[in-house]
């Protein structure tokens, strides 16, 4: 079982970190949690959450940009061991109008298939 900072207990990703709800865990270390999504939109679709309850990207600050810098980092490396080479996508969702489902701050890594130039 995870320690989550500012443990939500309304909150999907907190009882994930937690052990709580099951996961097909990827990584985790002392900042951060990383899974496969349940529902995946690439071949592969991970999501790296902190285990910090921070709401969304609205939320970042001077507080907490090193964790936010240290997700990236793990961003990179987990794209290294599953292989995508040939590039992959990082996403992030910041509130009900962007698309944001899960209210604490998760980044989304999408690869293993060439995707479309008009997302953004």
């Amino acid at each position: 079982m995870s320690e989550v900072l500012n443990y939500d207990e309304n909150c999907l990703f907190c009882k994930i970190i937690a052990g709580e709800i099951p996961s097909e865990k990827i990584y985790e270390d002392r900042l951060c949690y990383a899974f496969r999504d349940i529902n995946p939109q690439a071949p592969t679709h991970i999501l790296v959450v902190p285990k910090a309850h921070i709401k969304s990207v609205a939320e970042i600050s001077s507080k907490n940009e090193a964790l936010v810098g240290h997700i990236f980092t793990v961003v990179a490396k987990i794209a290294r061991r599953e292989g995508l080479e040939n590039g992959y996508r990082v996403v992030t969702n910041c509130g009900p109008d962007a698309g944001q489902t899960v209210p604490h701050l998760h980044f989304h890594i999408l690869g293993g298939a060439k995707m479309a130039e008009k997302m953004v």
